[in-house]
């Protein structure tokens, strides 16, 4: 990596001053997430962006989607990068983390999904039916897009996936009301899968989901023994995302502000 380029932490957090899945409350705990990757992101030379803006109303193309534009927002904001992580606002990295960007051998990197593998198949199993002429990716494969870390090689690829969003927007936002499987993650890992893209997949301690389905997700925050990034998704009975916020409250404090007492 030359001196002039660095690593980039890249995490969209929006407001979109609506209701439901849409309300400004919802952002409420990523201002934990944010804190805590700052906090790496300094530790390790890397520059954390935020994106706070929508490129085009979300009506037309959801804010997962938006991301990756992520080269062209970079370069349209003069930012010499060398490895981009994007990563999802819901989540916390550990202070003591390992540099993740060590890790990629320049490859596409990401974390299989260890969640509901019920939901996983299903989402596979529908995008296959409506967009990939019912063709299976190894669902082994299947990696969180709340996790990916790319760098300049890999431009083109994303350049496709934006493609192909828009040669399919009506009907990918069809399915998605229809069948509740998700938005840009399973069709982005259809298209890893279809553009042979070269994947590098780390272990389950750099992108932690689903920790109540894992039973991890207790006052004692054992989880923060056990990895490095948290992803508080999965959560029952989570209305409002009160839960979520508890949750990211509470490990970030425990995380940071007793290491700095």
């Amino acid at each position: 990596m030359t001196s002039d380029k660095k690593n980039i932490v890249f995490i969209v957090d929006i407001d979109l001053d609506g209701d439901g899945r849409w309300a400004s409350s919802r952002r409420a705990p990523y201002e934990y997430s944010i804190k805590s990757w700052s906090n790496w992101c300094k530790k390790n030379n890397c520059e954390l962006f935020i994106l706070n803006d929508l490129l085009m109303p979300h009506e037309e193309m959801g804010i997962c989607w938006q991301r990756y534009y992520l080269f062209d927002i970079l370069e349209a904001n003069n930012i010499q990068y060398d490895q981009i992580l994007s990563v999802d606002a819901d989540t916390i990295v550990h202070p003591d983390c390992p540099n993740f960007f060590e890790m990629t051998d320049r490859k596409l990197t990401g974390v299989h999904n260890d969640g509901s593998y019920d939901w996983v198949i299903r989402s596979i199993e529908n995008y296959s039916k409506y967009f990939f002429n019912g063709s299976i990716i190894p669902f082994w494969k299947y990696i969180d897009c709340g996790f990916v870390i790319v760098n300049k090689l890999h431009k083109q690829f994303f350049k496709q996936i934006i493609d192909f969003y828009n040669e399919n927007a009506e009907n990918l936002r069809n399915v998605e009301n229809l069948w509740h499987a998700g938005t840009d993650q399973t069709p982005v890992n259809f298209l890893i899968d279809s553009c042979d893209v070269e994947l590098k997949l780390l272990p389950y301690e750099y992108n932690m989901c689903d920790l109540f389905r894992k039973e991890v997700l207790h006052d004692d925050l054992l989880f923060t023994k056990l990895g490095w990034i948290y992803q508080y998704n999965g959560i029952p009975n989570n209305k409002e995302d009160k839960l979520t916020y508890y949750w990211m409250e509470k490990t970030y404090n425990y995380l940071y502000r007793t290491k700095n007492d």
